[in-house]
């Protein structure tokens, strides 16, 4: 057998070689990029890795400031403040340790659904505290600090909540706080808000937020892995917001809320023999108002309500009462949003129209027969007659005021439209705008409305927006007939009513009216004083003016006065009055009832508008609601503002001074 040699083959070829090198070099550069780590971990970023070790020992805890007080002309408390403790969970911690929502439940005696519905609001960060009860009582607090390990992520926090010791009284106006929302976080988290705090919602704590919200305190506490403080690194005191006096006074507000509930509450559900109807569940509105600077001294809407139910969250049967249409929405400022056809009351300015333009004079007379027919009228609504059927013969502008004379008005409706070539189309709506009518008065107010003065630019407005309840954009006469006494499509607000007559009454100049008088610090200083705003003029020659003033002295005083038999017994001799009546009708149900009256006369100090919606005549609902507020007035004049400090009961406060949580007590697991 031939022999067999087996030559050996080289161990290693290029690609061996190859394959080696690039081994060599990955695990150079892995070593190297672990050498780089290792360097930038302690040398490059050794003090951001201390500060974040640091912060695993400090905690942060957001202390809210105490909103400032709100009081009336004279240093009454309207909104004040209390302090509560309330008891917060970490929604991080609990998703660590579920069990604590229900040893916790059982110590606070609220359900675990309510605990998990706070954890999960949206309206919270998940990356802070979340209030889960507040108004925790003391004993509670304790227990919880002393067995803080069975607890953790809870902690309590001493706050303060809104308080209303003169309950339903000015509502609407006040207004209410609640949780920032997510939408307004957006744009809010700049100035400062967190989730969770609180914000004006409504009234003037929400028009006035920026002086009321204070300064939060921030305090950085080192603590242990269990949440227990060690002891307080830094502290910086809450500053509280500053005081809002506004030019309401309060006693005044309690007798028009009173007044204004007490009528409406005498006439709901009852029987009208003059209308045959029986009257619904009534709603209505009043505005006093100071002629000489457009002060705001009372306003009241009904029905109303108790700002407090919005304290600590509101249920939701409590949010549904008040937003149900059978409560009549008492949430609604009715005298500044609610709108109302003026009726009568709107003479005041087809009245001053009428002079201004010369197109009658005070001397001018018109027999009232009592009907007004369209001439060369042959089709539609040809014929206009008096309210009331009655027949007042032959009259001037100042009887026809005191007499509410429909028939005289209808013809000065007439007079313009016929002369449109001299006068314009609008004369009268001009006038009204003049006066404040259709636009916004630009108090200081959230929620105010525009109303709206009939027109022939309404019109096609209307039409275009609303073609199936406005068939035609024609402004016809009867249109004009109709805009002229106060009736047709003009809307307006409890407060254009008040300042429009305040505007004559004072001479002519038309205020912006405020409800606010001044902000006060805490301390008692006098930061901003809100002055007057002139907004027009609707200036009238003395004549003018002095016919019109005496039919509107006549609407009170005399015994054919539309208003005369509400203010029998009035003391005139000392008390000289004016005012208007208004009767707007609104079809199929009651008119609204309206009465405006301003006095003394000859120096003017008061203006009350009234409105109760379907309330019948001025005269026998809205204008007895004014005389028990004028009647109050001439026994308990209206001062001026203080600007100091408020008078507080006990137990209010305005302080910050809840100090830091001692070492050993349970706090905000925030970072």
């Amino acid at each position: 057998m031939a022999k067999r040699t087996f030559k050996r083959a080289s161990s290693r070829g290029p690609n061996d070689k190859a394959r080696v090198r690039v081994i060599g070099f990955a695990v150079a550069a892995i070593f190297c990029a672990m050498f780089a780590r290792l360097y930038a971990l302690q040398v490059l970023q050794s003090s951001s890795y201390k500060a974040q070790a640091v912060a695993n020992q400090v905690r942060q805890v957001v202390e809210a400031a105490p909103r400032g007080l709100i009081t009336d002309r004279n240093g009454n408390l309207l909104v004040g403040n209390k302090v509560i403790e309330s008891v917060t969970l970490s929604p991080q911690i609990a998703a660590q340790h579920p069990s604590v929502i229900t040893r916790i439940s059982k110590v606070l005696g609220i359900s675990v659904s309510s605990i998990k519905s706070s954890l999960t609001n949206l309206e919270y960060s998940p990356y802070e505290p979340v209030p889960i009860a507040q108004g925790v009582s003391k004993d509670k607090i304790i227990y919880i600090s002393e067995h803080q390990s069975q607890f953790p992520g809870v902690s309590y926090q001493l706050t303060t909540q809104r308080v209303y010791p003169e309950n339903t009284t000015a509502a609407q106006v006040l207004g209410y706080v609640g949780q920032v929302s997510q939408s307004q976080l957006k744009t809010l988290s700049k100035q400062g808000y967190q989730p969770g705090d609180a914000i004006g919602k409504s009234g003037v704590e929400l028009s006035f937020e920026q002086y009321l919200r204070g300064k939060p305190g921030v305090s950085k506490l080192e603590v242990n892995a269990f949440g227990q403080v060690l002891g307080t690194l830094s502290q910086t005191a809450p500053v509280p917001g500053d005081n809002l006096e506004l030019s309401l006074d309060l006693n005044l507000q309690q007798v028009v809320d009173n007044a204004l509930a007490s009528e409406i509450k005498r006439l709901s559900g009852t029987y009208d023999s003059y209308f045959h109807l029986y009257y619904p569940q009534l709603t209505g509105a009043v505005v006093v108002e100071d002629p000489n600077n457009g002060q705001i001294l009372a306003m009241s809407s009904f029905p109303t309500y108790n700002p407090s139910v919005w304290v600590g969250g509101i249920t939701t049967s409590e949010y549904k009462t008040l937003t149900s249409p059978s409560s009549n929405y008492p949430l609604i400022n009715r005298a500044i949003a609610g709108e109302y056809t003026p009726g009568s009351t709107f003479k005041l300015a087809t009245a001053t129209a009428a002079l201004k333009t010369g197109l009658i004079s005070p001397s001018y007379y018109y027999y009232d027969t009592g009907l007004f027919t369209i001439p060369n009228c042959t089709s539609g609504m040809c014929s206009f007659h008096n309210s009331g059927g009655e027949r007042l013969g032959l009259l001037n502008i100042t009887q026809a005021l005191a007499a509410s004379d429909d028939v005289f008005f209808y013809n000065l409706g007439y007079m313009f439209y016929a002369n449109q070539s001299k006068y314009g189309q609008d004369p009268i709506q001009q006038v009204a705008n003049a006066y404040g009518w259709g636009q916004l008065t630009g108090v200081d107010l959230p929620g105010e409305v525009a109303g709206l003065v009939d027109s022939p630019a309404t019109r096609a407005l209307l039409h275009k927006k609303f073609p199936a309840a406005y068939p035609f954009d024609t402004w016809y006469t009867a249109d004009q007939l109709e805009m002229a006494f106060g009736q047709g499509e003009t809307l307006i607000t409890p407060i254009q009513m008040a300042n429009a007559y305040a505007t004559f009454a004072n001479g002519g100049t038309r205020y912006q009216p405020q409800i606010a008088s001044g902000i006060v610090s805490p301390s008692g200083k006098l930061i901003k004083k809100f002055t007057p705003v002139v907004e027009g003029h609707v200036l009238l020659s003395p004549a003018d003016r002095q016919a019109m003033l005496k039919g509107f002295e006549g609407a009170v005083q005399s015994s054919s006065g539309t208003a005369g038999g509400t203010f029998v017994g009035f003391p005139f001799s000392t008390f000289p009055l004016a005012g208007k009546t208004g009767t707007a009708s609104v079809t199929g149900k009651e008119p609204n009832s309206w009465f405006v009256g301003f006095g003394p006369v000859q120096k003017p100090k008061y203006v009350i508008a009234a409105v109760i919606k379907n309330g019948g005549f001025g005269a026998s609902a809205a204008a007895p609601v004014v005389r028990t507020i004028f009647d109050y007035l001439i026994q308990h004049p209206i001062g001026s503002s203080t600007f100091g400090l408020p008078h507080l009961a006990p137990g209010m406060s305005n302080t910050s001074n809840f100090g830091v949580p001692a070492a050993g007590a349970p706090v905000s697991p925030a970072g």
